[in-house]
């Protein structure tokens, strides 16, 4: 969808006056990397005998390569997203890893369309990553790394 609405953007031609049968090819498509966002580790809950805690987990190791126990699972809030076209129901967890808790590298499973770079953002950093317009990112990202740098952050030990 964000490669769509960037092919829209830059070659509006290409959507207007088009019918649902025809479809015009770009003459030079852009970069895939245009439609490559960052965003949290997540899943779909459609294990109806896993909980969500377990689910997360699950998604934590297969994505990021980090075997997280449930038990070291901080459930934060549940949100609604896509409200305009999916509704969809999130629930942000919040877990802490180490070195030593890395089984794998993760990247998701490329069968099922996921192309994942696990990505880490110094802590110093954080803010204006969450701010930088240019870096395309889901509102879960920003609410997440403010709800850190509010509850987790303060807590830390100062260098």
């Amino acid at each position: 969808a964000v490669y769509m609405c960037e092919v829209e953007r830059h070659h509006p031609e290409v959507f207007r006056d088009q019918d649902k049968e025809s479809c015009s090819r770009l003459a030079d498509p852009l970069p895939a990397a245009v439609g490559v966002t960052y965003e949290l580790c997540a899943g779909i809950v459609d294990k109806p005998d896993l909980s969500l805690e377990e689910i997360a987990c699950g998604e934590v190791l297969e994505e990021c390569g980090y075997r997280v126990p449930v038990t070291e699972l901080q459930r934060i809030t549940s949100y609604r997203s896509g409200v305009g076209v999916t509704g969809s129901r999130q629930t942000l967890f919040y877990a802490e890893v180490t070195d030593q808790m890395r089984t794998g590298e993760g990247g998701g499973q490329p069968e099922e369309g996921e192309l994942i770079e696990v990505v880490e953002i110094p802590l110093e950093d954080s803010m204006k990553f969450a701010y930088d317009e240019t870096l395309p990112k889901t509102m879960g990202v920003i609410f997440s790394f403010m709800w850190f740098q509010n509850n987790i952050a303060p807590k830390l030990p100062k260098k």
